[in-house]
């Protein structure tokens, strides 16, 4: 072991018993024993990443999930595994040690300063206790009885103070081995002092701009995290109890900034009104709102707004309509060819839920089935603009016995069930046209979800529960090469 490291350790030990003292004796001294810590007060879903690497020497990890209102992503990283030279581990550790050092030199300072005072005070109550006793012991030696009576209230209450010796003892003490720890502090700043010479300013540059260039391409990194595999969805939060059983809200994932607006629509059929929120507070706290009608009445709870229209699915038919807020007329329209309508292949909840649109990172998504697909889930991916069918991927998973369904990139995720326990147990990857099944608790709050939609922006889950509008966040994991930094 070379010398460096050997003083460390020495470092290391002297650290550890100075810091176990603090953590029990200091606390008390300087009267912070009963002190609490208080926790923020939960807020609206929000947005976070982080990063477990698979293969340590290869590949970045990323899980993000919403965190806060205003949409910002916060990344926390466990890099890859990389050789690194011993130097650079020394002078991180050093460097904690400073710091660690520099924080008790400045606690204790602070302590001395306060127990200097007040011990001088004690030390000379200490005398005149100690006085006040000896002379006590002369008078009653003494017999003169007169003055012995004058002095013996005094003595009984001098019997009172009496318990205070011992603990001002206790507080010498420990005034003392402040002074010592003073020492100790003031010698291991020097030891550190010499070890930071001999290891050398450069290596701790080096290792800085190591680190200022991880973060710089970490930046660059996370730009890249649109997209990622589902692994989580939080409990639910409950936004606003309205409406009846069955129904479907909404927020536009292209609106541009400051657009908050909320739509909704209740019930799943033979209806032609949505109602615009100007906001989510809006939406939560008031009943004003902007209705819209419809030229048509919809089918289902599959509604999605994007970018500044509604796409929906004409009551009775297989028929899609772009509807924009803005004209107040049909865009345009579209047939999906030989997808079932008419409760013929809905959900399993029923609610002619035929024909489900939704939206992700990629575009828009129609999931639905044919008499060709033996009644199996079909996913289209739909140009917005003219409605045609780009391209579809056929699953082996039936309709009927999916409870709801979502996209979230390329990916669809689908429900065991609508009332109950309730979880996303399948995934179709469209992206290598293959399927797997998964085991994502989703917590069904109020035992009856008739809509479930994924919002790319919020990354959240907007659903629909027994009349109750309710969001989740979800977490997504990521993996990205080495090689893409």
């Amino acid at each position: 072991m070379s010398v460096p490291l050997l003083k460390i350790g020495v470092v290391l030990s002297t650290m550890a018993m100075i810091t176990n003292w603090m953590s029990q004796t200091l606390p008390s001294l300087v009267g912070l024993n009963s002190t609490k810590l208080s926790v923020a007060p939960p807020g609206v879903p929000d947005r976070s990443t982080g990063v477990l690497p698979t293969n340590p020497e290869e590949s970045w990890q990323v899980y993000s999930s919403a965190q806060d209102s205003e949409g910002r992503c916060v990344c926390t990283v466990v890099a890859p595994q990389q050789t690194m030279c011993s130097r650079d581990a020394r002078t991180k550790q050093l460097r904690q040690l400073l710091e660690k050092v520099q924080n008790m030199t400045q606690s204790i300072q602070n302590l001395d300063q306060r127990t200097q005072k007040d011990l001088q005070y004690v030390q000379r109550m200490e005398v005149q206790l100690r006085g006040l006793e000896s002379k006590f012991k002369q008078v009653e030696e003494s017999h003169k009885q007169n003055i012995a009576k004058q002095y013996k209230a005094i003595k009984e209450k001098m019997e009172e103070l009496r318990p205070m010796i011992p603990v001002l003892e206790e507080y010498k003490a420990d005034a003392k081995l402040v002074m010592q720890f003073k020492e100790e502090v003031k010698n291991l700043t020097s030891v550190l002092s010499e070890l930071q010479e001999e290891i050398g300013a450069f290596d701790y540059e080096e290792l800085h701009n190591r680190v200022s260039n991880l973060e710089e391409r970490l930046r660059a990194c996370m730009q890249k995290l649109a997209c990622g595999k589902l692994t989580g969805i939080s409990d639910a939060i409950t936004i606003k109890t309205s409406g009846s059983r069955y129904g479907s809200w909404m927020t536009d994932p292209l609106a541009p900034d400051g657009d908050t607006r909320v739509w909704y629509m209740d019930g799943y059929h033979n209806n032609r009104f949505v109602r615009e929120y100007k906001s989510m507070a809006d939406f939560m706290y008031s009943d004003n709102f902007t209705s819209h009608r419809l030229p048509h009445p919809w089918s289902g709870t599959g509604q999605v707004v994007y970018n500044g229209s509604i796409y929906f699915n004409k009551f009775q038919s297989n028929t899609i309509i772009k509807f924009d807020f803005k004209t107040a007329t049909i865009s345009k329209s579209g047939q999906l060819d030989y997808a079932g309508y008419n409760n013929r292949y809905h959900y399993s909840w029923g609610g002619h839920s035929d024909i489900d649109l939704m939206v992700d990172e990629g575009g828009l998504w129609a999931v639905y089935a044919t008499n060709q697909n033996a009644g199996n889930i079909v996913i289209s991916k739909i140009n917005p603009l003219t409605l045609q069918v780009i391209k579809s991927y056929t699953t082996n998973h039936p309709k009927r016995s999916a409870g709801e369904a979502f996209m979230i990139c390329g990916t669809l995720y689908v429900t065991n069930g609508y009332s109950g326990g309730t979880k996303v147990y399948y995934a179709f990857h469209t992206n290598s046209s293959t399927y797997e099944y998964i085991d994502i608790p989703l917590q069904n709050k109020y035992s009856h979800i008739s809509m479930l939609d994924y919002n790319p922006r919020d990354r959240a889950l907007y659903a629909w529960n027994n009349g109750h509008q309710v969001l989740y966040n979800v977490t997504l994991f990521h993996v990205i090469r080495s090689e893409e930094l």
